[in-house]
Order: structure tokens, then sequence, then C-alpha cells
């Protein structure tokens, strides 16, 4: 089940791509690379992709730490950089994979975690943790990580933010309340008025099911009446015949021809503003 908040966990039981056991083999050595999708459907490739990253800690005002997971690129002295923002259940190593995919393409990934090593196994745990999350920090959070991205050694200084579910409404939340260079939004809460996004610099690309019940056709409307009312017009929306988390690989709803072809225009769109 899947509502404004979040959506239920339970394994696809769609047919997953697999690898064979030499391509694992050679994964797990770091001899190769494989699509996404591959990785995505396999436990042990999950974890050696999450398991590359570096955990990196920031000091937030209030005394607070926040701590993150750094993905960077190999063999490149400068690159744009990505806040990859998770969905209500948590940071987990699906969207650590995804900031390490993002590394190979050329792009310093920052996986960030607004509950500070907390994790949602039910929805009932996801949901205590939701509402227990401070707006104010989380706001705080990912606009020290977005500084901090900006001042990396190997920063370019643009960064754009990527946010999936929760994570995708706070991708757009974060854009609003410090200047970025691209929004990505995958089926996230975008109900949000001309006077809020009055605030935003960059281009948005969203991603949502014409099937979603909440994030649904009507909100997106509003949004892009909202956009176009704030004179923000560099927005590119896609919708896909799929329901809510449909690029979520451990959901009953993921779709992976419409996963994947959010993927590339995903990448394209980030290459595009952050190159």
């Amino acid at each position: 089940m899947c509502d404004i908040t979040g959506c239920g966990q339970k394994q696809s039981d769609k047919p997953l791509p697999r690898a064979s056991l030499e391509q694992r083999r050679a994964f797990l050595k770091g001899m190769a690379a494989l699509p996404l999708a591959v990785v995505l459907a396999d436990a042990q490739l999950v974890q050696a992709a999450a398991d590359k990253l570096e955990k990196v800690s920031l000091a937030l005002p209030g005394g607070q730490t926040a701590q993150a997971y750094l993905a960077l690129p190999e063999g490149v002295e400068k690159a744009p950089t990505v806040v990859l923002i998770h969905e209500w259940w948590g940071l987990n190593d699906e969207i650590k994979t995804f900031a390490s995919e993002l590394a190979q393409k050329g792009f310093i990934a920052l996986a960030v975690d607004l509950y500070n090593g907390g994790y949602g196994n039910t929805r009932e745990e996801a949901m205590a943790l939701r509402k227990a999350l401070d707006p104010e920090v989380a706001t705080q959070t990912l606009v020290g990580w977005i500084d901090w991205l900006k001042q990396h050694p190997n920063s370019t200084g643009k960064v754009g933010t990527l946010g999936w579910c929760f994570g995708g409404g706070w991708s757009l939340n974060a854009s609003l309340a410090t200047s970025v260079d691209a929004t990505v939004i995958y089926y996230g809460n975008v109900a949000k008025s001309a006077q809020e996004l009055a605030a935003l610099k960059g281009p948005v690309l969203g991603h949502f099911g014409t099937l979603d019940k909440n994030i649904n056709e009507e909100m997106v409307d509003g949004f892009e009446k909202a956009m176009a009312e704030a004179g923000k017009t560099d927005l590119e929306v896609h919708w896909y015949v799929a329901d809510h988390a449909f690029a979520n690989p451990t959901g009953s709803r993921y779709d992976d021809e419409d996963a994947a072809l959010a993927w590339s225009r995903t990448l394209s769109f980030l290459h595009k503003t952050l190159s």
C-alpha cells in the first residue's frame, strides 16, 4: 500500500535481470561494471556497490551531527555533484548503489541520511521515523550537505538534488531552501504554491506514475501551474503508465522498463544541467 508519505515494502513479483556467475565474480572483485538494473536485482552486488562508499559526517547548528555516504568518480580532477535523498524507509544499500552508479558516470555523489542511522523495516517503523523528523533539522542537514559539496576540493561547485518518494519531496524542499543547479523528483510531494516556488533557481525534472493515487495528475498539474505562475519555465515532467515507487526494485510496484527509461532521462538531465 502506498500513500502520500510512502509505500509498502514487498519484493517485486516481476522477473529481475540477473548477472552470470562470471559477471558477479568480476564485479565483486572490482574488475567489471554491470548495468544498474542487474546490480539492484542482486543483494550481494548491491552490498558490494554500497560498500565502496565512504562514510562522512557534518556538524549542524545546535551541536547535532549528520552522516552521509560519499562516492567519488575515478580519474577525474573536478566533477559536478549530486545529493541523493532516500525514501521514507531510511538510507539503505539500494540508494547507496545509485550513488555508486552516479560516480561511475562522472559525478561526485552523496547519499544523505536524514534519520541518522534509523531505518524502518516495517510500514509502522518508517511512519514513526518520518513523523519524528524535524523539518527544520532536515532542511539544515540538506543545506549543510549542499554547501559541503560545493566546497569539496574535487567539486566543480555545481550541485543537483535527487530523491525518491519522501526523498523526492525533500529534493524539491532542499532546492527551495538553497541555490542548486538541478532538481530531480521521483514521485515526490510537489504541492507547492507559486510564492514558495519563487525561490527556485535551477531546472527541475519530475517522474510520475499515472496509476499513483496520491502523487497524482491533479497534484502535478497544480505544480506545473504554480511553476508557470512563478515564472519557472525550466520544468521537464514525464509520465509513466506505472504506480508509485515504480523505480524501486525491492517493491511490488517496480516496473523495469519505466525505471530504466526514467534513469536514462535522469542521467541525461544531470549531465546537461551540471556539466
